[in-house]
């Protein structure tokens, strides 16, 4: 089947979508984890197939861990969806409202964005919390992984789409293109008119690729070259917890740290400590000359680490004199997705804040809190770091449109 065929099938399933009831997607969202926990034997031997191929093929540690599932990911993406189904409907809902002068009254109301396609890498979690999202905010989504995940794709896929038909919606709300040819991609990018929006997820050339080459309306998820600044004012075991945490609780994610800055006030206290905790945790860092001063192990950083997202046990560290060249060095690198400062001083604080330009800012905790299930949305879409629509994890409200319906009683203008 043609990528417009598929686009044309969503299309008939956005419909019903629209106008499915709260109960009736929730049904379905328990059903898919149901489901899933169920068939956990099949995903995995997909996904294993995946991973030996993946292996033989020479991908590397962090695509790997992001490509793997076991029983736990299972049931936690299982969970997730059930979780969502907690969740408020979006739809229907007024963001806003109010009766006119002349007595006709105004509400705008939130609607699903129809046909969602997702462009995204080697996760196949994004399969289901893509699928979960969509289906609960009452868009169809046509999902395009990579080939690396065919298999565990597929397989999780066939499993969505049988709950989804078992709970009375149309299985095409759910469905998987093409991961082996490029075409496909290309296809789903030029079928404006059938596709309403189109979100990558992923590395740099991927979205850069559907941000430049897109006719349908995209919106963009972004990398995250994530910093920690320990201020002067800092509680250096605080921040050295912080950044442990931030750089090592998961290292393929986009909200892991990949850099760190200190202020020199803190240097002496601070590094030795964080350096000794960030080798013992397998991490290499990249460094300044201030940095090297501290251990023989810092490799010497570029222009090049600064502006890297790692996605792996790797981080960069500078030395910085004031606040201002700590905000100075995040506006040269950083990448609009996650900062944070660490301090006991208020004014730093604030205006820290004020002048950094990011989806999130974090005061005093890691960075890896930005995340939808860690926010209270239940599971994520991604993290937009673009300005227009939606800034952050996209929640159910942000795969959200709006209209306005307005009331009168016979008004003429």
């Amino acid at each position: 089947m043609s990528v417009v065929e598929q686009a044309q099938r969503a299309r008939t399933a956005a419909a019903e979508l629209a106008v499915a009831t709260r109960s009736v997607k929730d049904a379905a969202l328990h059903a898919m984890a149901d489901a899933l926990v169920a068939r956990t034997p099949e995903i995995l031997a997909a996904n294993g197939a995946d991973l030996a191929a993946g292996r033989e093929g020479g991908l590397n540690a962090a695509v790997l861990d992001r490509l793997a599932l076991n029983t736990g990911r299972v049931a936690g993406i299982a969970d997730a969806l059930r979780q969502m189904a907690a969740l408020p409907d979006p739809i229907g809902e007024v963001v806003r409202g109010s009766t006119l002068p002349n007595g006709l009254e105004l509400r705008q109301v939130r609607v699903p964005f129809g046909v969602v396609g997702i462009v995204y890498e080697a996760r196949p979690n994004v399969t289901v919390d893509a699928a979960g999202i969509c289906l609960k905010s009452g868009n169809a989504v046509l999902l395009r992984g990579s080939s690396s995940a065919a298999q565990s794709n597929a397989a999780l896929v066939a499993v969505l789409r049988d709950a989804v038909a078992g709970a009375g919606l149309p299985a095409d709300s759910v469905q998987l293109l093409d991961a082996t040819t490029r075409d496909s991609v290309k296809e789903l990018m030029r079928a404006r008119g059938l596709v309403d929006v189109l979100i990558p997820r992923g590395g740099a050339a991927l979205i850069r690729t559907v941000v430049e080459e897109s006719t349908v309306p995209v919106i963009e998820t972004g990398v995250g070259n994530c910093h920690v600044y320990v201020d002067a004012a800092a509680d250096v075991s605080k921040a050295a917890a912080i950044a442990l945490n931030a750089k090592t609780q998961r290292l393929s994610t986009c909200n892991t740290a990949e850099s760190l800055l200190v202020h020199a006030a803190v240097a002496d206290a601070f590094l030795p400590p964080a350096l000794a905790a960030l080798a013992a945790a397998g991490v290499t860092v990249h460094g300044c000359p201030e940095v090297a001063r501290y251990s023989a192990a810092v490799l010497p950083a570029t222009d090049e680490d600064y502006a890297t997202e790692y996605l792996s046990a790797d981080i960069s560290v500078a030395v910085v004199d004031s606040l201002d060249a700590a905000v100075a060095h995040i506006r040269r690198y950083g990448t609009g997705h996650t900062e944070a400062i660490v301090t006991d001083s208020q004014p730093a604080a604030r205006e820290f804040v004020a002048r950094v330009d990011a989806a999130a800012v974090m005061v005093n905790a890691s960075t890896r809190f930005t995340d939808g299930g860690e926010f209270g949305f239940g599971a994520e879409i991604g993290i937009s770091t673009q300005k227009l629509h939606a800034r952050g994890p996209m929640g159910l409200p942000e795969l959200t449109s709006t209209k306005y319906v307005v009331t009168g009683d016979g008004q003429l203008r």
